[in-house]
Order: C-alpha cells, then sequence, then structure tokens
C-alpha cells in the first residue's frame, strides 16, 4: 500500500525535461525569448546546413519592409513570369500571365510555402530573382548575421546556400518584433486563393503547430532532400513569446514532436518579468537654458527573462542623448540598461511626456536672469 501510494506522488509531481534531453533527432536547433533574443536552449546552433524554405522569412523581411515604405502596396497586382510558373516544390500553382495581388502572394507564401509566389514576389520587387537574392543577402549582413548565405529565395537545395540555427531564429526575430503583421499570414490554418473563380485553390498552413499547440501563431516550415525537416515556430503564452528552430529532423511527424517538447522547456522553465511599466516615470530632467523639466517616460515595458525560480536583483543606469529643444512628445531621448552583476540584461528607450517648443530670444533672456538671480548658473 506504501508503494502504490508513493508511485502515485511521483505520478502528481510535474516533472521537467532536461535540456541536454531535447531535439535528439535534430542536426541543430535553438530556443529564445522573442524581446531580448535571450537563448534559452542550443544545439550546435552555429552549424552551417541547409534550411530549405525558413530562407523565406528573409523574402518576408523584405516584402513587409516595401509595403512599410510605400513602394508597394497588398493591392498590387503582379502578372506571373513564366520562371515563376515553372518552380517545382512547395507550390499555389500559379500560371504564367496570371494576374495576383501581392497580399495573395504573402498569403502562398506563408500559409503554403509556394516556391512558385516567392519568386513572382521577388521578380515584382527586385526585376529577377538574382536581384532579389543579392538584397537577401545584404539584410543577413545588415543583421550582423555570419553563417548566411543564399543563392535563391525559395530556399531550393543548391551549392553554397545555407544558414544555422542561430541565424534563422534571428531572422525569424526581426520578422516577429519589427514586423509583426507577418502573424496575421502565418497564423492562417486555412484560406482559399482565387475564392470568386473557377480556379479556387485551397490552402492548409504546412505548420501543424498552428492548430496543434496552444498559443503558436508561426512561422515557417522547409522540407529539401538535403536539408531534412526543419521548423521555426513562434508561440505566445502569459505574455511570453518563444521562438524555437529546429533543423534537420528525420521527418515531419518527429520535427513537430520535437519543436513541441522545445517550446515546453521553455514555458516551463523560464518567465517574463516586467520591472516598470510603459509609460512609467523613469527620469525628470530640466532643459538646458529653460526652466522647464520633462519627464521621461518608458516607450515599453521593461522586461527581462528569467529562469522560473530566479531571485536575481538589478540595477538601473540611465543614459541620455544630447537633447536640445524643441523636442517633440513620443520622441527617444535616451535608455535605460538593466544589469544584474554587472551585465546588461535589457534595455529599454526613454521617452518625452510632451512637446516642449523652441524658446523665443525673449525667453532665453528672462531664464537667464533668473537663473542669475537663483543662483543656478
Amino acid at each position: 500500500m506504501k508503494k502504490l501510494l508513493f508511485l502515485l506522488i511521483l505520478l502528481c509531481i510535474p516533472i521537467r525535461v532536461l535540456g541536454e534531453e531535447l531535439i535528439p533527432n535534430a542536426t541543430s536547433g535553438i530556443l529564445i525569448e522573442a524581446s531580448s533574443g535571450k537563448i534559452i536552449f542550443e544545439k550546435d546552433k552555429d552549424k552551417e546546413v541547409s534550411v530549405a524554405s525558413l530562407t523565406k522569412m528573409v523574402a518576408q523581411i523584405i516584402v513587409l519592409e516595401e509595403v512599410k515604405k510605400g513602394n508597394i502596396k497588398w493591392s498590387d497586382i503582379v502578372t506571373v513570369s513564366k520562371n515563376a510558373a515553372n518552380m517545382g516544390g512547395s507550390q499555389i500553382y500559379l500560371s504564367e500571365g496570371e494576374k495576383i495581388s501581392v497580399e495573395d502572394l504573402m498569403k502562398g507564401i506563408s500559409v503554403a510555402s509556394g516556391n512558385d509566389a516567392t519568386v513572382a514576389i521577388s521578380e515584382y520587387i527586385s526585376g529577377s530573382e538574382e536581384k532579389f537574392v543579392k538584397r537577401m543577402n545584404k539584410k543577413v549582413k545588415e543583421l550582423g548575421l555570419k553563417h548566411t548565405h543564399f543563392v535563391n529565395c525559395t530556399g531550393l537545395d543548391e551549392k553554397g546556400h545555407f544558414s544555422s540555427a542561430y541565424d534563422m531564429v534571428m531572422i525569424a526575430k526581426e520578422l516577429v518584433t519589427n514586423h509583426p503583421e507577418i502573424l496575421k499570414f502565418s497564423s492562417i490554418y486555412e484560406d482559399y486563393l482565387r475564392e470568386n473563380t473557377s480556379n479556387k485553390f485551397w490552402l492548409v498552413n504546412t505548420n501543424k503547430l498552428i492548430s496543434q499547440y496552444s498559443g503558436t501563431d508561426g512561422l515557417k516550415t522547409g522540407h529539401t532532400d538535403d536539408a531534412g525537416y526543419c521548423l521555426a515556430a513562434t508561440t505566445m503564452r502569459n505574455n511570453l513569446r518563444l521562438i524555437g528552430i529546429v533543423l534537420g529532423e528525420k521527418d515531419s511527424k518527429i520535427r513537430n514532436s520535437e519543436t513541441i517538447d522545445l517550446l515546453d522547456y521553455g514555458f516551463n522553465n523560464t518567465k517574463l518579468k516586467t520591472l516598470k511599466k510603459k509609460n512609467s516615470i523613469v527620469k525628470n530632467i530640466l532643459l538646458d537654458k529653460s526652466n522647464e523639466s520633462i519627464n521621461l517616460i518608458l516607450k515599453e515595458n521593461l522586461n527581462v527573462v528569467e529562469d522560473i525560480d530566479s531571485n536575481d536583483k538589478y540595477n538601473y543606469e540611465i543614459k541620455l542623448n544630447k537633447i536640445s529643444i524643441p523636442i517633440n512628445k513620443g520622441e527617444v531621448l535616451g535608455k535605460i540598461i538593466v544589469k544584474s552583476k554587472d551585465k546588461i540584461i535589457s534595455t529599454g528607450e526613454l521617452i518625452s511626456d510632451r512637446d516642449v517648443d523652441k524658446l523665443s530670444l525673449i525667453d532665453l533672456y528672462k531664464n537667464n536672469i533668473v537663473n542669475l538671480i537663483t543662483g543656478n548658473i
């Protein structure tokens, strides 16, 4: 009876998966918290390997940048070239001469991982896939990544086309944090293209975690002979967003299972702690040559990522930019740095809480007189 009771107690105790037991079948992988980039788990993160359609995340960044700049619109109509229509592998079955919107092409890339859709939009933006790939490689360098080089925009196996788990997770982080509109596309589980035509096409997301793992809203799958089965997954729970990468898995079932294990490990062992909330007053400063002062407030929540049982203590350091009047409300005037044991843990931007107009010569003269009398000079 005592043995049975002991076994029942053991079954009720939550068991943490040890980090070294994670993703044993993957060639490499990594797990980070999205806002900070803190690495929670890694396995051969810098190993240069084929990454299949995870390549398309860089193409997505460029598309979203072009939309943000106003160079293209979601409603723009693209005429599909013979080159794009003839792409093999995963596709949305575009036809030469077919006309399709930028938005539908992005949907085809994000949901169905369409090679034809990716080439069509690359040609629309840069004139040719070759020129677009040059831009992709430039973007990777801008992100400071050292283990990535692309030969095509689709991720099809080709000599000299490679990346790493770390580079892929930083690309995914760029997408999720600086272009969150990607989640509108990557979170679609099923939809239609050409819905009101005779050539209606049903899209089903290649990322099955969208429906299988609560909180998952992206991001990209991939598979080729050289790359094996790959996945970049992002999940949000309790304000904690994780991004996991697995590369070189044997099949899609193992890929999905090991990615879930990776994410489970992150959520079971990591917490997001808010030290100061958005719009909190961090510092009041007196403006030069003026009797006016402004509050420096946090642009966003100041968060740190901690181990689940952490009780770390933090120190704060404030660094101000060179401040000159006029000042616009919301203008970034400095930053707050969070340190633990002299190591930078997190940073937050400090902004002005109001507008400050430029002082006239008469105002400057009055202020100088006041400062002389009060001894503030």
